[in-house]
């Protein structure tokens, strides 16, 4: 009887050592298709990554190569702008010397005008 528990005990360690096994394989394969899972999301987030970096580093360039043109424009705008301010306050200096020869002109008109009449009774007083 003896032998019998022996044997049986050994059989049951046997057995046991067989599911431990098999749950072993079982939890490895399950290990390796869970890392393969997680490592072809992870690759298909880091390609999309990469990808997204490219479309992200042409835009950034795409960008500042607009800024640059806008500034050059802006100041082209601004240097003409600064032109015509300029022209403006040329022709506003026009203005202010023609109106002084304006004025000039209307004192010797109204100068030559009393002289003219000066002139004109001296000749009525001269003829009487």
């Amino acid at each position: 009887m003896a032998a019998r528990l022996i044997k049986e005990d050994h059989l049951l360690r046997k057995d046991r050592l067989k599911r431990a096994e098999d749950a072993r394989q079982t939890l490895t394969q399950e290990f390796h298709t869970l890392g393969a899972s997680v490592d072809i999301e992870l690759r298909d987030r880091i390609t999309t990554i990469h990808s997204n970096a490219s479309a992200l580093e042409s835009q950034s360039k795409t960008l500042r190569n607009r800024t640059n043109a806008l500034g050059k424009t802006t100041r082209q705008w601004g240097g003409l702008a600064d032109s015509a301010r300029t022209r403006l306050k040329e022709i506003g200096d026009i203005q202010n010397w023609a109106e002084m020869i304006e004025h000039d002109l209307l004192l010797i008109e109204e100068t030559l005008r009393i002289v003219h009449e000066d002139d004109l009774s001296d000749v009525t007083i001269l003829s009487q």
